[in-house]
């Protein structure tokens, strides 16, 4: 058996060990892949682009002139001469070439080598802080570098890098800048040119680092499932031990927080299952108890009566007669119980005053409080209407008072309090009797349970405060008991809903 529990202790163990260890290698799967396509699919840093530009702008041997080129003259031979050795210099270079004009509101294509831009038509440059050293040399007559990006209507995405010249209109008395632009497409970085350029270097520590992880996962995943699989463990244990009869078994609250609930949760259940066993045994007791006490009784009589040793056949029948009664009305007292916790029992629902009922209930016992030298008081509120079954809580005050007069010496006060209270009516019996010990209050309304376990054959049956609790309860009100202890008398209160 303890191999098995702890084989079973290893399996748990294993398996949450197992689902950390599949989920942390599907992370880091998830991160790699997106790593992957982040870094195959992102834009390749402008600057390496921008120098290949500025080495092909001082390249350009007409660097000097080039801001004479005569694109605004009247000559077409002249421009078509000077398009055709710009298109040789695109073609041989693969790159493209663009004059822009920049005028104070708008910036047009006065050349394209890719024709995608007509002449005249607008573009849209983003200028960059990029500037080349190199090529601020070579520059002269108040020329400027110049670096960007542009999309063309074509949607493609292009980097540029070229110069800009201020020139002088004298015709028309006004500042214009022409930009001589070389352009390439914007680079994106694939997959295999990173691998390519950082594989080497950052394969070792990345591999690394990923093996140190998996092992510091793999420690706190074995943390981590042992603190969850122990407290599972002590619960299977425990659980176990309650199928065998042990209901005193108990677990300690630890763990996280859903396996502390479900300790706490555990412990209680055990409590309740140990507190319906003691029930349950204490009823077989009382149950035996009182059956054969009245039962030996009427044995006996009848014995005597048969073997002709009765000295008084009256008294001896009589006492079989009562005893016979006690029977019965334990057995109907049982039959009402078990029917009122089933639901069984049908009941009446009409408006009741528990002030006249109170008091009606009060008069029929005063004979039985004047006998026994007892003052019987009461204190009567005028109370809401109580919608129920008069004759049961009727026959409930009646078992209270009863009792009250019962256990209270020669001498003594019971008094019976009635008035209104929030959402209801309170009914209270109060007594200057034997009291109740504090640790047999909580058990006082099971059934067959009695405080006096030696009254004799004289005692009742042990199922009116059973039945009185059920009665209570079936009407939406409750029934509560409290006491000093053994001589400070006991108070019974009854809460009843307004109708």
């Amino acid at each position: 058996m303890i191999a098995k529990r702890a084989r079973r202790s290893f399996n748990l163990r294993l398996r949450l060990l197992t689902s950390y260890l599949v989920l942390l290698m599907v992370t880091l799967g998830v991160i790699a892949s997106a790593l992957f396509v982040l870094i195959g699919n992102r834009a390749a840093p402008p600057e390496p682009t921008y120098e290949r530009l500025a080495a092909l702008t001082q390249g350009l041997n007409y660097i000097d002139f080039i801001a004479d080129m005569p694109f605004d003259s009247n000559s077409r031979f002249l421009q078509d001469r000077v398009e055709e050795l710009l298109n040789v210099f695109a073609r041989t270079r693969n790159v493209r070439i663009l004059q822009i004009r920049v005028a104070a509101d708008s910036a047009r294509v006065l050349y394209d080598s890719s024709g995608v831009y007509r002449t005249g038509e607008r573009i849209i440059l983003q200028r960059s802080l990029y500037r080349n050293h190199q090529l601020s040399k070579v520059l002269s007559r108040g020329s400027e570098q110049f670096f960007g990006g542009f999309s063309d209507p074509g949607g493609g995405e292009w980097l540029y890098g070229g110069v800009m010249f201020r020139l002088q209109r004298f015709q028309q008395q006004q500042h214009s800048d022409d930009l001589w632009l070389l352009a390439e497409p914007r680079p994106t970085v694939s997959l295999h040119d990173t691998l390519a350029a950082f594989g080497s270097a950052l394969a070792p520590p990345l591999l690394q680092a990923g093996i140190a992880g998996i092992i510091i996962a793999i420690v706190l995943a074995a943390l981590i499932s042992r603190t969850i699989a122990q407290p599972l463990q002590r619960l299977a244990k425990a659980a176990t031990d309650v199928a065998r009869g042990d209901y005193a078994a108990h677990v300690p609250v630890s763990g996280p927080g859903e396996v502390r609930t479900l300790a706490e949760s555990f412990n209680r259940m055990t409590a309740e299952v140990q507190a319906a066993n003691d029930a349950q045994r204490d009823f077989l007791g009382n149950v035996s108890h009182d059956l054969k006490t009245p039962l030996t009784s009427i044995q006996g009589y009848a014995q005597a009566i048969i073997d002709g040793a009765a000295e008084d056949t009256k008294a001896a029948a009589q006492t079989i007669y009562e005893e016979a009664s006690r029977l019965n009305r334990m057995v109907v007292e049982l039959t009402d119980l078990e029917r009122l916790q089933a639901g069984k029992l049908s009941m009446r629902r009409e408006p009741i005053d528990m002030r006249a009922l109170s008091q009606g209930v009060v008069q029929s016992l005063a004979v039985v409080a004047e006998q026994k030298s007892l003052k019987l008081e009461t204190d009567l509120a005028p109370v809401p209407v109580v919608i129920g079954d008069g004759d049961r809580l009727a026959q409930v005050l009646m078992n209270l008072i009863s009792n009250a007069l019962k256990f209270t010496p020669a001498g003594g006060t019971v008094r019976v309090l009635a008035g209104a209270a929030p959402g209801g009516v309170n009914i209270s019996i109060q007594d200057s009797g034997i009291g109740i010990p504090a640790e047999e209050q909580p058990r006082v309304f099971e059934r067959f349970y009695q405080v006096d376990k030696a009254r004799g054959p004289q005692r009742g049956t042990g199922l009116g405060l059973a039945i009185a609790k059920e009665i209570i309860e079936a009407h939406g009100g409750r029934i509560s008991v409290e006491s000093r202890g053994r001589d400070q008398g006991a108070v019974f209160q009854v809460w009843l809903p307004a109708g």
